[in-house]
């Protein structure tokens, strides 16, 4: 039978007429194929053929192709070799197949880890039910007619067990893979991504352009008359096109891409969370005083750079925003005459966020612990009214005052810590970001606290959360004034 050896840039390399025991097998697994010379070919049962990874959408390496074809000529094989890289199919055709396939590794992954974790709770309940002879501390009775069993039974449990922590761990493991094929989409078109590929790719395609026109370019040169650079100079160009199109699908959903001329000295650039002030402006980023600075910090001016004049630059694909030295002047809005003060007196406060006391039950992830936590806030509040306030006399309008808390794990303490005052609206939207919570705190908000000094305290404000006030147009204060209450009838 003979074994045809095809490479296509829309197939790849393939292998047919192979068959089993044949001895072909034995050649195709050695790690000498391929355009790195490191690969072996693999068989898939998809396409009932032996194929080279990673061979689709690439020119082969013909020197590989023709040794293994020597190989198998040498086995008394008969072989005949076909090498098309013209035929290819375009950027977008591939891209969408890419797409296609994670989805359905998504699909795929997913019942992996349902199965897994539905395995994982079965054992669990298995040992479970085991133990249950055993709940009062009953030990192994030596001699006893029942040692044996009871032995057993002690192996049954701890192979349950075993076999429930491996499969919850299998479970973790599809789970992710799961999230990442489910994400692939998104972290292929992400903006700044995108920039930085299509910065690489159009250098690329100089280089094409360069060895075309007979020139030197990336250290060498390459004969303009090989068809291959025409094919290369096509990909790339549908490859730019392709994700160009992204980029402005991006700029249509409010994704601004900057630029130099989006700048100037002297102004500030929101790279990472932190505000710097524009050193230099250079054609592919802005120099700013070195990122250590940033460490705890809001804004960065020049004159707060600590380390010996270091610099460092933010390039405009990682950049988020950009105000004028003017705009970083102005004051921050505050709700109400005498508020502003207070503003200025929280501001400069760079301790870290403290923790405070926690929640008693321990929750899988932060929304069930916050909401959790809100719940055991409104319980408590509710029992610290005085004595003339029920609780359909408080006033329900959206205007109304709440105090903003934080609770942290491992943290007990008689009083609670507040960190800023708002109204009721405003710290539903701070306490329902996902940015204020994390693996170790969390916020939430009540608008019955009690007494400042006996039940709760203020706690300094490092600034970290800036941004998310920011975000929401909230300026909290640092003040409490208690909601207006009715009075209290007479006896």
């Amino acid at each position: 039978m003979t074994i045809k050896i095809t490479h296509t840039r829309r197939e790849g390399t393939l292998i047919e007429g192979t068959s089993r025991g044949d001895g072909s097998a034995e050649i195709l697994r050695l790690r000498e194929y391929g355009r790195t010379q490191r690969q072996p070919f693999r068989w898939s049962r998809n396409l009932d053929c032996w194929y080279l990874p990673h061979s689709r959408d690439h020119a082969t390496y013909t020197p590989s192709l023709e040794l293994l074809a020597q190989r198998l000529r040498d086995k008394g094989f008969e072989v005949t070799l076909t090498v098309n890289n013209a035929d290819r199919r375009s950027f977008s055709e591939a891209e969408q197949e890419r797409e296609d396939k994670a989805e359905g590794r998504a699909d795929r992954f997913g019942e992996y880890a349902a199965n897994a974790a539905q395995s994982s709770e079965a054992a669990w309940k298995k040992s479970h039910d085991i133990s249950e002879r055993f709940a009062f501390g009953q030990p192994i009775l030596v001699g006893h007619h029942s040692e044996g069993r009871a032995r057993r039974d002690h192996a049954r449990m701890d192979d349950a067990m075993r076999k429930s922590i491996g499969e919850s761990d299998r479970a973790a493991h599809w789970t992710g893979r799961a999230q990442a094929a489910a994400n692939y989409q998104q972290f292929k078109k992400d903006p700044g991504r995108t920039l930085r590929r299509l910065d690489k790719l159009r250098a690329d395609l100089r280089a094409v352009e360069k060895w075309q026109r007979g020139q030197s370019a990336k250290g060498f040169s390459r004969n303009p008359a090989d068809p291959e650079l025409e094919v290369e100079h096509q990909e790339l160009t549908e490859e730019i096109t392709h994700w160009e199109k992204v980029i402005k699908d991006a700029e249509a959903e409010g994704f601004k891409v900057w630029s130099r001329a989006d700048f100037k000295r002297g102004d500030f650039v929101l790279y990472r969370g932190t505000w710097y002030e524009v050193l230099r402006v250079n054609p592919k980023s802005v120099t700013i005083p070195h990122i250590h600075n940033g460490v705890g910090q809001r804004i960065v001016r020049a004159a707060d750079n600590r380390h010996d004049g270091w610099t460092s630059t933010a390039p405009y694909d990682d950049v988020s925003g950009r105000k004028s030295a003017d705009e970083m002047q102005q004051p921050p809005q505050v709700e109400a005459p005498g508020q502003q003060e207070q503003a200025k007196q929280s501001a400069p406060i760079k301790e870290p966020v403290p923790a405070a006391e926690t929640c008693p039950t321990s929750h899988p992830s932060p929304w069930h612990a916050k909401a959790h936590c809100w719940a055991l806030s409104q319980q408590a509040t509710e029992g610290q009214s005085t004595p003339g306030t029920a609780p359909a006399d408080r006033t329900n309008g959206p205007e109304d005052m709440a105090l903003v808390l934080i609770t942290s794990k491992n943290s007990r303490r008689s009083r609670k810590r507040a960190l800023w005052a708002m109204t009721r609206r405003e710290a539903q939207a701070v306490c329902s970001d996902s940015r204020t919570s994390g693996r170790a705190y969390m916020l939430t908000w009540t608008d019955q606290p009690g007494t400042e000094g006996t039940d709760w305290e203020w706690t300094p404000d490092n600034g970290s959360l800036d941004q998310v006030l920011e975000d929401l147009s909230v300026t909290p204060r640092r003040e409490w004034t208690a909601a207006v209450q009715a009075p209290a009838k007479a006896a």
